[in-house]
């Protein structure tokens, strides 16, 4: 499924690095066992977000929303070599999953895995950031924010995933459309 036209996703494509191998192998699985595959990053986005992680060289990164860690290896490309991720997923179903192709990287060690809510874990997490992704619920966005702005390093960077929600932002929008709304 396309969310800009099929050529100029192409195009996109076609003009950005290579998506690495491992995260070739990831999308792959991904589609072939994982419910709602629609979900990962996808290569465009992943490029954009290791590009933003290598200008930015975070030594803390915090990721709202993991599915199967595609953005989660992404950030990864750009953290220090003594940084860490703290990644925070409600599937326990994709644990696993996720630390299969952690461990396949040269991040694992790096990487520590969080399950639960989101809006109850964060207040328990003793780091601050220099690098937010929230890609979770979103309904909650806003509550990720106000939690997650006292723990931002100053000239931290805050990325929030589909801002654009596949164009309806454009749109009238349903009053039992929440997640547009949010």
């Amino acid at each position: 499924m396309y969310f800009l036209p099929e050529k100029l996703d192409e195009y996109v494509v076609a003009h950005s690095q290579e998506e690495p191998e491992l995260l070739q192998q990831l999308t792959r699985e991904t589609y072939q066992k994982i419910l709602q595959p629609i979900m990962l990053s996808g290569p465009y986005q992943g490029r954009v977000l290791s590009m933003i992680a290598k200008l930015k060289s975070p030594k803390t990164i915090l990721e709202l929303g993991t599915f199967t860690g595609y953005a989660t290896l992404c950030l990864a490309e750009g953290l220090q070599p003594d940084g860490h991720i703290d990644t925070i997923d409600v599937n326990e179903e994709l644990i696993d999953f996720q630390r299969k192709y952690f461990n396949k990287s040269e991040y694992g060690t790096q990487i520590h895995q969080h399950l639960g809510n989101a809006l109850e874990l964060i207040p328990t997490l003793n780091h601050t950031y220099d690098l937010v992704f929230i890609d979770a619920d979103k309904p909650n966005y806003s509550n990720y924010f106000h939690l997650i702005i006292d723990k931002m390093n100053p000239g931290g960077i805050i990325l929030s995933d589909n801002v654009l929600w596949h164009g309806k932002v454009i749109e009238p929008v349903n009053d039992k459309d929440i997640s547009t709304k949010a």
